[in-house]
């Protein structure tokens, strides 16, 4: 008794279907799915170890160096 039926889920989805219109609900289905691959992809990118590109691996060497020399002048 407490359950809906096929009937019941189909009158309420031509109800949202006639209130909202088939363009918005598509749009708002594609936001939603392109909300979730993002999502997906940002927790991928999670579980990843950071890589340093080239240009800020040469700055961190330059860097490291600069301070070596630092302290060794400094001593």
């Amino acid at each position: 008794m407490g359950g809906l039926s096929i009937w019941h889920w189909l009158i309420v989805l031509v109800i949202v279907l006639l209130v909202f219109g088939t363009k918005r609900l598509t749009s708002g289905a594609k936001d939603l799915g392109s909300a979730v691959k993002e999502f997906k992809k940002g927790m991928r990118d999670d579980d990843r170890p950071a890589q340093l590109n080239d240009q800020t691996r040469d700055a961190d060497s330059t860097q490291a160096q600069n301070e070596r020399e630092r302290d060794r002048d400094g001593r």
